[in-house]
Protein backbone atom coordinates (compact mmCIF):
# COMPACT_ATOMS: atom_id res chain seq x y z
CA UNK A 1 0.00 0.00 0.00
CA UNK A 2 1.32 3.82 -1.14
CA UNK A 3 1.92 5.84 2.01
CA UNK A 4 -0.73 8.03 1.25
CA UNK A 5 -3.33 5.35 0.88
CA UNK A 6 -2.10 4.47 4.46
CA UNK A 7 -2.67 7.62 5.79
CA UNK A 8 -6.06 7.79 4.48
CA UNK A 9 -6.87 4.65 5.76
CA UNK A 10 -5.65 5.03 9.03
CA UNK A 11 -7.87 8.29 9.06
CA UNK A 12 -11.17 6.67 8.18
CA UNK A 13 -10.59 4.17 10.80
CA UNK A 14 -9.56 6.58 13.78
CA UNK A 15 -6.39 4.25 14.40
CA UNK A 16 -3.14 6.07 15.49
CA UNK A 17 -0.08 5.83 13.54
CA UNK A 18 3.40 7.99 12.61
CA UNK A 19 4.43 9.51 9.25
CA UNK A 20 8.09 8.73 8.81
CA UNK A 21 10.24 10.55 6.31
CA UNK A 22 13.50 10.45 5.09
CA UNK A 23 14.17 14.50 5.69
CA UNK A 24 18.11 14.60 4.62
CA UNK A 25 20.43 12.49 3.47
CA UNK A 26 24.25 13.08 3.36
CA UNK A 27 26.56 10.54 1.44
CA UNK A 28 25.20 7.53 0.36
CA UNK A 29 22.02 5.95 1.78
CA UNK A 30 20.11 3.57 0.70
CA UNK A 31 17.06 5.96 0.03
CA UNK A 32 16.95 9.45 -0.99
CA UNK A 33 15.67 12.23 0.89
CA UNK A 34 11.68 12.29 0.93
CA UNK A 35 10.93 8.45 1.17
CA UNK A 36 8.15 7.69 3.43
CA UNK A 37 7.03 4.99 5.17
CA UNK A 38 3.68 4.80 8.16
CA UNK A 39 3.92 2.78 10.83
CA UNK A 40 1.31 1.79 13.10
CA UNK A 41 1.80 -0.42 16.54
CA UNK A 42 1.45 -3.66 13.99
CA UNK A 43 2.04 -2.56 10.46
CA UNK A 44 3.91 -0.64 8.60
CA UNK A 45 3.94 0.54 4.79
CA UNK A 46 6.24 1.61 2.47
CA UNK A 47 10.30 2.07 3.50
CA UNK A 48 13.08 4.30 4.08
CA UNK A 49 15.78 2.06 3.21
CA UNK A 50 15.57 -1.32 5.03
CA UNK A 51 17.92 -2.42 8.17
CA UNK A 52 19.07 -1.45 11.13
CA UNK A 53 17.84 2.50 9.60
CA UNK A 54 14.21 1.28 9.33
CA UNK A 55 14.25 -0.65 11.99
CA UNK A 56 15.38 2.24 14.58
CA UNK A 57 13.07 4.36 13.40
CA UNK A 58 10.11 2.17 13.32
CA UNK A 59 11.17 0.98 17.14
CA UNK A 60 11.05 4.69 18.01
CA UNK A 61 7.26 5.51 16.28
CA UNK A 62 5.92 2.72 18.11
CA UNK A 63 7.18 3.54 21.36
CA UNK A 64 5.95 7.01 20.64
CA UNK A 65 2.59 5.20 19.66
CA UNK A 66 2.49 3.20 23.40
CA UNK A 67 3.06 6.48 25.10
CA UNK A 68 0.64 8.88 22.71
CA UNK A 69 3.17 11.58 22.31
CA UNK A 70 1.98 13.93 20.20
CA UNK A 71 5.59 16.25 19.51
CA UNK A 72 7.14 15.18 16.27
CA UNK A 73 10.29 13.67 16.72
CA UNK A 74 13.58 13.99 14.30
CA UNK A 75 16.78 11.54 14.59
CA UNK A 76 19.71 10.93 13.36
CA UNK A 77 21.99 8.28 12.39
CA UNK A 78 25.24 7.48 10.68
CA UNK A 79 25.36 4.99 7.95
CA UNK A 80 28.81 3.44 8.97
CA UNK A 81 30.40 0.41 10.28
CA UNK A 82 31.75 2.56 13.84
CA UNK A 83 28.20 3.15 14.25
CA UNK A 84 26.38 1.74 17.02
CA UNK A 85 23.54 -0.42 16.40
CA UNK A 86 20.74 -2.61 17.21
CA UNK A 87 19.11 -3.99 13.77
CA UNK A 88 22.61 -5.12 12.16
CA UNK A 89 25.37 -3.05 10.29
CA UNK A 90 24.97 -0.58 7.23
CA UNK A 91 27.86 0.21 5.85
CA UNK A 92 26.23 2.71 2.63
CA UNK A 93 28.65 5.32 4.48
CA UNK A 94 26.38 8.13 4.83
CA UNK A 95 24.04 10.21 7.44
CA UNK A 96 20.51 10.60 7.57
CA UNK A 97 18.12 12.65 9.21
CA UNK A 98 14.56 11.06 9.64
CA UNK A 99 11.25 12.78 10.62
CA UNK A 100 8.68 11.30 12.55
CA UNK A 101 5.34 12.46 12.50
CA UNK A 102 1.84 11.24 14.86
CA UNK A 103 -1.01 10.89 12.85
CA UNK A 104 -3.81 12.40 15.15
CA UNK A 105 -6.85 10.18 15.47
CA UNK A 106 -9.53 12.78 14.10
CA UNK A 107 -13.37 12.47 15.38
CA UNK A 108 -16.21 11.06 13.35
CA UNK A 109 -19.95 11.95 13.44
CA UNK A 110 -22.32 9.83 11.69
CA UNK A 111 -25.30 12.22 11.11
CA UNK A 112 -28.64 10.30 10.12
CA UNK A 113 -31.10 11.75 8.03
CA UNK A 114 -29.76 14.31 6.02
CA UNK A 115 -32.77 16.47 5.94
CA UNK A 116 -32.86 20.61 6.38
CA UNK A 117 -31.71 20.17 9.89
CA UNK A 118 -29.23 17.26 8.79
CA UNK A 119 -27.72 19.04 5.71
CA UNK A 120 -27.38 22.48 7.61
CA UNK A 121 -25.54 20.31 10.64
CA UNK A 122 -23.39 18.74 7.92
CA UNK A 123 -22.30 22.57 6.58
CA UNK A 124 -21.10 23.30 10.01
CA UNK A 125 -19.27 19.86 10.50
CA UNK A 126 -17.88 19.84 7.37
CA UNK A 127 -15.59 22.78 8.21
CA UNK A 128 -13.67 21.09 11.30
CA UNK A 129 -11.44 18.49 10.74
CA UNK A 130 -13.07 15.66 11.30
CA UNK A 131 -14.55 12.00 9.33
CA UNK A 132 -18.45 13.21 8.80
CA UNK A 133 -20.71 10.29 7.81
CA UNK A 134 -23.89 11.43 6.37
CA UNK A 135 -26.47 8.88 6.21
CA UNK A 136 -30.03 8.84 4.52
CA UNK A 137 -32.80 5.99 2.82
CA UNK A 138 -33.73 8.80 0.25
CA UNK A 139 -31.60 9.00 -2.39
CA UNK A 140 -32.65 12.03 -3.27
CA UNK A 141 -31.58 13.71 0.01
CA UNK A 142 -27.88 12.92 -1.17
CA UNK A 143 -28.06 13.75 -4.33
CA UNK A 144 -24.55 15.76 -5.68
CA UNK A 145 -26.45 19.36 -6.43
CA UNK A 146 -27.94 18.91 -2.87
CA UNK A 147 -24.49 18.11 -1.42
CA UNK A 148 -22.22 20.69 -3.25
CA UNK A 149 -22.72 22.75 -0.54
CA UNK A 150 -19.85 20.49 0.83
CA UNK A 151 -17.39 20.55 -1.62
CA UNK A 152 -14.71 22.99 -0.32
CA UNK A 153 -14.99 20.71 3.09
CA UNK A 154 -12.30 20.26 5.19
CA UNK A 155 -13.98 17.08 7.04
CA UNK A 156 -13.88 14.12 4.77
CA UNK A 157 -17.04 13.51 3.83
CA UNK A 158 -18.44 9.88 3.18
CA UNK A 159 -22.07 9.67 1.72
CA UNK A 160 -24.54 6.36 2.20
CA UNK A 161 -27.36 6.00 1.07
CA UNK A 162 -28.76 3.04 2.83
CA UNK A 163 -32.59 1.76 2.74
CA UNK A 164 -31.87 0.48 5.91
CA UNK A 165 -29.44 2.55 7.51
CA UNK A 166 -29.34 1.20 11.12
CA UNK A 167 -26.64 -1.22 8.54
CA UNK A 168 -24.20 1.81 8.21
CA UNK A 169 -24.10 1.99 12.33
CA UNK A 170 -21.73 -1.24 11.72
CA UNK A 171 -19.67 0.20 9.17
CA UNK A 172 -18.32 3.35 11.11
CA UNK A 173 -15.09 3.27 13.05
CA UNK A 174 -15.03 2.77 16.96
CA UNK A 175 -15.68 5.51 18.59
CA UNK A 176 -18.20 7.35 15.93
CA UNK A 177 -20.63 9.99 17.61
CA UNK A 178 -24.18 9.58 15.79
CA UNK A 179 -27.19 11.75 15.61
CA UNK A 180 -30.09 10.23 14.87
CA UNK A 181 -32.78 12.92 12.91
CA UNK A 182 -34.16 11.13 9.98
CA UNK A 183 -37.58 11.90 8.36
CA UNK A 184 -39.27 8.84 10.05
CA UNK A 185 -40.30 8.13 14.09
CA UNK A 186 -39.98 4.62 12.95
CA UNK A 187 -36.43 4.75 11.15
CA UNK A 188 -35.11 6.87 14.28
CA UNK A 189 -36.53 4.35 16.83
CA UNK A 190 -34.82 1.50 14.93
CA UNK A 191 -31.57 3.79 14.53
CA UNK A 192 -31.64 4.12 18.20
CA UNK A 193 -32.28 -0.01 19.28
CA UNK A 194 -29.62 -0.72 16.56
CA UNK A 195 -27.13 1.97 17.98
CA UNK A 196 -27.89 0.75 21.78
CA UNK A 197 -26.93 -2.62 20.86
CA UNK A 198 -23.53 -1.16 19.19
CA UNK A 199 -20.57 -0.99 21.93
CA UNK A 200 -18.09 0.61 19.50
CA UNK A 201 -20.05 3.73 19.27
CA UNK A 202 -19.44 7.07 20.62
CA UNK A 203 -21.99 9.47 22.21
CA UNK A 204 -26.08 8.98 20.70
CA UNK A 205 -27.74 12.08 20.36
CA UNK A 206 -31.51 11.53 19.00
CA UNK A 207 -33.22 14.86 17.82
CA UNK A 208 -36.52 15.67 19.07
CA UNK A 209 -39.18 16.37 22.33
CA UNK A 210 -39.64 14.74 25.60
CA UNK A 211 -42.88 13.66 24.47
CA UNK A 212 -41.21 11.76 21.78
CA UNK A 213 -38.43 10.43 23.75
CA UNK A 214 -41.25 9.12 26.17
CA UNK A 215 -42.62 7.09 23.40
CA UNK A 216 -39.36 6.13 22.42
CA UNK A 217 -38.19 4.51 25.83
CA UNK A 218 -41.28 2.49 26.06
CA UNK A 219 -40.54 1.15 22.98
CA UNK A 220 -36.95 0.24 23.83
CA UNK A 221 -37.69 -0.84 27.41
CA UNK A 222 -40.06 -3.04 25.69
CA UNK A 223 -36.95 -4.36 23.08
CA UNK A 224 -35.13 -5.36 26.17
CA UNK A 225 -32.46 -2.32 27.22
CA UNK A 226 -32.13 -1.76 30.66
CA UNK A 227 -32.05 1.71 32.19
CA UNK A 228 -28.19 2.11 32.18
CA UNK A 229 -28.41 1.73 28.45
CA UNK A 230 -31.23 3.94 27.79
CA UNK A 231 -29.24 6.63 29.02
CA UNK A 232 -26.47 6.31 26.37
CA UNK A 233 -29.15 8.63 24.52
CA UNK A 234 -28.72 11.99 24.82
CA UNK A 235 -31.87 14.09 24.33
CA UNK A 236 -32.97 16.85 23.19
CA UNK A 237 -29.35 17.31 21.75
CA UNK A 238 -27.53 20.46 21.32
CA UNK A 239 -26.70 23.28 24.13
CA UNK A 240 -29.93 23.49 25.99
CA UNK A 241 -29.60 27.48 26.39
CA UNK A 242 -30.31 27.90 22.88
CA UNK A 243 -34.02 27.36 22.25
CA UNK A 244 -34.28 28.62 18.33
CA UNK A 245 -35.78 26.29 16.22
CA UNK A 246 -34.66 27.24 12.72
CA UNK A 247 -32.55 24.75 11.31
CA UNK A 248 -29.27 26.62 10.93
CA UNK A 249 -29.73 27.70 14.65
CA UNK A 250 -29.84 23.68 15.71
CA UNK A 251 -27.24 22.62 13.58
CA UNK A 252 -24.98 25.33 15.28
CA UNK A 253 -26.42 24.74 19.25
CA UNK A 254 -25.57 20.43 18.38
CA UNK A 255 -22.25 21.47 16.67
CA UNK A 256 -21.42 23.20 19.91
CA UNK A 257 -22.52 20.44 21.92
CA UNK A 258 -20.47 18.12 20.09
CA UNK A 259 -17.14 20.12 20.17
CA UNK A 260 -17.15 20.54 23.85
CA UNK A 261 -17.52 16.64 23.67
CA UNK A 262 -14.30 16.45 21.24
CA UNK A 263 -12.65 18.59 23.54
CA UNK A 264 -13.51 16.27 26.43
CA UNK A 265 -12.40 13.23 24.99
CA UNK A 266 -9.18 15.47 23.93
CA UNK A 267 -7.76 16.08 27.06
CA UNK A 268 -8.77 12.38 28.91
CA UNK A 269 -6.66 11.13 25.63
CA UNK A 270 -4.14 13.60 26.57
CA UNK A 271 -3.93 12.86 30.73
CA UNK A 272 -3.84 9.28 29.64
CA UNK A 273 -0.85 9.95 27.48
CA UNK A 274 1.00 11.82 29.94
CA UNK A 275 0.34 9.12 32.26
CA UNK A 276 1.82 6.78 29.86
CA UNK A 277 4.56 8.54 29.32
CA UNK A 278 5.68 8.68 33.12
CA UNK A 279 5.14 5.01 33.60
CA UNK A 280 7.76 4.47 30.20
CA UNK A 281 10.27 7.10 32.26
CA UNK A 282 10.14 5.37 35.42
CA UNK A 283 10.49 1.82 33.41
CA UNK A 284 13.83 3.33 32.07
CA UNK A 285 17.45 1.80 33.55
CA UNK A 286 19.14 4.17 35.40
CA UNK A 287 22.28 5.81 33.81
CA UNK A 288 25.32 3.62 33.83
CA UNK A 289 28.46 5.30 35.40
CA UNK A 290 32.17 3.70 35.42
CA UNK A 291 33.64 2.32 38.16
CA UNK A 292 35.09 4.51 40.35
CA UNK A 293 33.60 8.09 39.54
CA UNK A 294 30.40 10.21 41.01
CA UNK A 295 26.78 9.03 39.62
Amino acid sequence: MHWLEAVQRLRRERRPGVLVTLTSVRGHAPRDAGAKMVVTDREAWGSIGGGNLEATAVGRARAMLATGDPAPQSISLSLNERAPVEHGQQCCGGEVEVLLEPLAVVPSVAVFGVGHVGLELARVLARLDLELHLVDSRADQLGRDRLAVLDDAVAGVHVHHAPVPELVLGEVPPGTHVLVMTHDHAEDAALCDAALRCAHLGSIGLIGSSAKWRRFEQRLRAEGHPPEALRRIQTPIGLPDIVGKEPAVVAVSVAAALVRVFEAEAAAAGEAAAGARTVARGRQPAPRTLPGTAP
